[in-house]
């Protein structure tokens, strides 16, 4: 079972900052072999989805930006991500699932945009977000943006 709970920037203490720090350098620059800048002072303008288990192990992590940040006219949702351990549980649509809520929530009527790493496009589109425009490279991985209506 994995706990989940919503935190701004300043709500973070530094275990959590830390655990996140680690599980996006684990599954974005050792696990994806991509070296990019991932503290991108995005961080303190975010809520952050964390999503523990029993231990108290950070498995499941979301990012969600509010509106203009740093799409115009639309709030975002990125960072997703599932430790290798708890792959195949379905952790990524259960963090897909509350990220919309929270936006649905606290983002009414504003249009949600991601920017997608291109072999998850069927994943997003499960969700309602569409492509929009053509796929491109970001850090040596192809991607698309999507954007959301719901």
């Amino acid at each position: 079972m994995v706990n989940y709970e919503f935190k701004k920037f300043h709500q973070l203490n530094t275990q959590e900052l830390y655990d996140l720090l680690q599980l996006r350098s684990a599954v974005f620059v050792v696990e994806q072999d991509c070296v990019y800048q991932d503290l991108d002072n995005l961080d303190q303008k975010a809520i952050h989805l964390l999503g523990y288990d029993e231990k108290k192990n950070l498995v499941a992590y979301a990012r969600i930006l509010p509106e203009n940040i740093p799409y115009p006219k639309c709030c975002s949702i990125g960072r997703i991500i599932s430790s290798r351990s708890m792959r195949g549980k379905g952790l990524g649509k259960a963090v897909m699932k509350k990220s919309l809520s929270y936006c649905a929530e606290n983002f009414k009527g504003i249009p949600i945009k991601i920017m997608a790493q291109y072999y998850l496009l069927d994943f997003y589109r499960s969700f309602g977000f569409e492509a929009v425009g053509e796929k491109f490279l970001e850090d040596g991985i192809w991607h698309i943006d999507m954007v959301s209506l719901d």
